[in-house]
């Protein structure tokens, strides 16, 4: 299956790899650096999701800020 996760701005690919990882930290999920197949689609989901909850808190801040 191809990886259709394209980086809008390529100069945030490394900030974005280190997000994931702290993500994965977070969610007691053991994510190494590339191919990580063996992970279960809970585990995969998990780490999507707190990467999409830390994004929506960022950005209810920054509303809040204004």
């Amino acid at each position: 299956m191809a990886n259709n996760n394209k980086i809008v701005v390529p100069e945030a690919k490394a900030a974005m790899e280190q997000f994931k990882m702290q993500a994965a930290n977070e969610v007691g999920v053991p994510l190494k650096q590339g191919y990580n197949g063996e992970l279960t689609s809970k585990q995969a989901g998990s780490i999507g999701g707190q990467m999409v909850k830390k994004m929506i808190e960022s950005y209810e801040n920054n509303l809040s800020a204004k």
